[in-house]
């Protein structure tokens, strides 16, 4: 694996912990392609409440537009990437 890839499964990983603990689910029962919208207990409260979260985690702000087109956590996970190299996803 090279520092990038390592880096981002950590990203991942840190975005599935985030989400298995706000909405009260198994992180084990999360995959990359796992569509948040679908989750039980998923609401447009508590995705805010994941965001938060994970701009906490990481010090950044995330942008509205990369955020709110996204349903997956491999797709969260590509937005946190892109603004920590300080990018667009």
């Amino acid at each position: 694996m090279t520092t990038s890839e390592i880096a981002r499964a950590e990203i991942t990983g840190s975005v599935v912990e985030i989400v298995a603990e706000v909405l009260g689910v198994a992180a084990a029962d999360l995959r990359t392609d796992t569509d948040l919208r679908t989750v039980e207990g998923a609401d447009s409260i508590k995705v805010l409440r994941i965001i938060a979260k994970i701009e906490q985690r990481y010090d950044i702000e995330l942008e509205d537009e990369d955020v709110f087109g996204v349903s997956t956590v491999e797709q969260v996970s590509d937005v946190v990437s892109a603004a920590l190299d300080g990018g667009p996803a």
